[in-house]
């Protein structure tokens, strides 16, 4: 017992210091964020007491924490030195490797969210609907963008390639890719399979059905984040590896959204619920099912 207090006595400082660099990479997000932006987030979120851009943004930081938490998570940062905390040369170049991936992340995040804006709710304007009017849906559908989107690029970038860090980088670069096509195509595929229109609905401001948009594309990056995540052993089973879980998680998620409204609500429709009824409360209870059974996908797998 004794041993085991003093190991975990002795990993402590180092954590103590990916905790300081986590915080400054938020910050340096929350500045990128700034800059890549034409209005003021601290007045939209204070003043303005808008929810809808504070549901954007808490994604965006949320997207941000967990690139930075994939970054970490590699064999070579739970290794310590003979002797001492492990403050060597080796734990330096490990922590500026980790910080360098946090900001390539930080970047993709705010090159995707543009993208995504056009490809994933395409049928309206979504920076009017939020900071024009204050539409708390498209807020919801946008948080789960940004988790989902952070979810794929720490998956893509955890593990190792075995190939150099070009390599390693470029391998991430192009499963991110994949894991970004996979995100619209659901997207798509959630709108074909559900009894309304999700745009016309969000743009009437049924929040509702943002949370539940939102919280199926969080089901589908956790997904991706274990089909994305771990070493690269080869691009032949890298690739079907990667196919194999997407079509799972589209056929699970459907199939779960199914049995919500059979077994956990059979006396409703959550569809019509959702859509009709607005009701956030049924919203939640199937994001929260989908986004259950993808976490038990991902740790049974």
């Amino acid at each position: 017992m004794l041993d085991a207090l003093l190991d975990a006595l002795t990993f402590f400082p180092r954590g103590l210091v990916y905790i300081a660099l986590g915080v400054i990479v938020l910050l340096v997000a929350k500045l990128a964020r700034d800059l890549t932006t034409s209005h003021r987030e601290d007045e939209e979120v204070v003043d303005k007491k808008n929810l809808a851009e504070a549901l954007r943004l808490a994604g965006y930081l949320f997207g941000v924490v967990l690139v930075f938490v994939g970054s970490v998570y590699q064999p070579t940062h739970l290794a310590l030195a003979d002797e001492g905390f492990g403050f060597d040369a080796e734990f330096g170049l490990d922590v500026l490797r980790v910080f360098l991936y946090a900001v390539g992340g930080i970047v993709a995040l705010n090159i995707v969210r543009i993208v995504m804006d056009r490809l994933v709710l395409y049928k309206f304007d979504v920076s009017r609907e939020i900071l024009q009017d204050q539409n708390a849906g498209t807020g919801a559908a946008e948080f789960g963008i940004n988790v989902a989107t952070g979810l794929m690029i720490a998956g893509a970038i955890s593990g190792s390639g075995g190939a150099g860090e070009l390599a390693e980088a470029l391998t991430s670069l192009a499963f991110f890719a994949l894991g970004l096509v996979v995100l619209v195509a659901f997207a798509l595929f959630y709108e074909i399979t559900t009894s309304f229109d999700i745009h016309d609905e969000i743009e009437k401001d049924n929040v509702a059905v943002g949370v539940a948009f939102g919280g199926n594309l969080i089901a589908i990056g956790l997904v991706m984040l274990k089909a994305l995540s771990g070493d690269f052993l080869g691009w032949a089973s890298g690739i079907t590896e990667f196919v194999v879980f997407a079509l799972v998680g589209f056929v699970l998620l459907y199939v779960l959204r199914l049995l919500v409204d059979l077994l956990l609500l059979p006396k409703v429709r959550v569809s019509q619920e959702i859509s009709e009824g607005r009701n956030i409360g049924v919203a939640f209870l199937e994001s929260a099912v989908v986004i259950s059974s993808s976490l038990i996908l991902f740790f049974a797998i």
